[in-house]
């Protein structure tokens, strides 16, 4: 059991520190994987950035996923039949969910490029893993040099599919009973877009304190 989404971070940055240093980038999954991966930025050093990717839902059931959208790119699972104008209408339209996300947490910054990086997707919890999975095949085109999955707390299931699917799978609990990811937190308040920009920010602000002083002491 965690205290927060703050307290769970912090013990996933434990089994993350060997990545301090290393090239690459951390991708939080909005919102609730923000506050958990600030700590992890925090301890490993790297950028943190978020993964602007969301599901395509059946027509007849939102909540399973039948692909997902990215900022430039799409994938739909082989033999979904679902027709291809509710793809082209559920794709714009989430994509341009997106694009105000990233204007609304990023302003003009690019995002971080993955290319020949290791690439830390980090998330407050996993229950099956379906979304992701599929978000996995997108994150693939871009080249990173390795990808890593990281969570607090994870169903066994999802654990399982999901280690066979990257290149390393890192989570502090894999409970033998999993009935939601929020049954391992004391505090699990729906995070805000206020909360995840004021994470970001924070970090911007204290790496921006660090290169100031590296390039002072030189």
């Amino acid at each position: 059991m965690f205290q927060d989404r703050s307290e769970a971070g912090r013990e996933l940055a434990v089994k993350l520190r060997k990545y301090s240093g290393v090239a690459g980038v951390i991708l939080a999954v909005p919102r609730g994987g923000v506050p958990v991966a600030y700590e992890v930025a925090k301890e490993t050093g790297m950028p943190l950035d978020l993964l602007f990717t969301k599901k395509i839902g059946h027509p007849q059931n939102r909540e399973y996923a039948i692909g997902a959208v990215s900022l430039t790119d799409a994938y739909v699972l082989p033999n979904a039949g679902i027709s291809a104008g509710y793809i082209k209408a559920e794709t714009e339209r989430i994509r341009a969910r997106l694009g105000e996300m990233q204007v609304k947490f990023n302003g003009t910054e690019h995002l971080q490029s993955l290319k020949d990086k290791v690439v830390i997707i980090v998330d407050d919890g996993i229950a099956t893993g379906n979304t992701l999975l599929i978000s996995l095949n997108m994150i693939r085109k871009e080249g990173p040099s390795r990808i890593v999955v990281a969570v607090p707390v994870a169903a066994r299931s999802a654990a399982v599919k999901l280690g066979k699917a990257v290149d390393e799978m890192v989570c502090v609990l894999i409970p033998e009973r999993f009935e939601g990811v929020g049954g391992f937190y004391e505090d699990f308040h729906q995070v805000t877009d206020e909360e995840v920009a004021y994470y970001l920010d924070k970090l911007r602000k204290s790496v921006a304190v660090m290169n100031e002083t590296k390039n002072t002491r030189l």
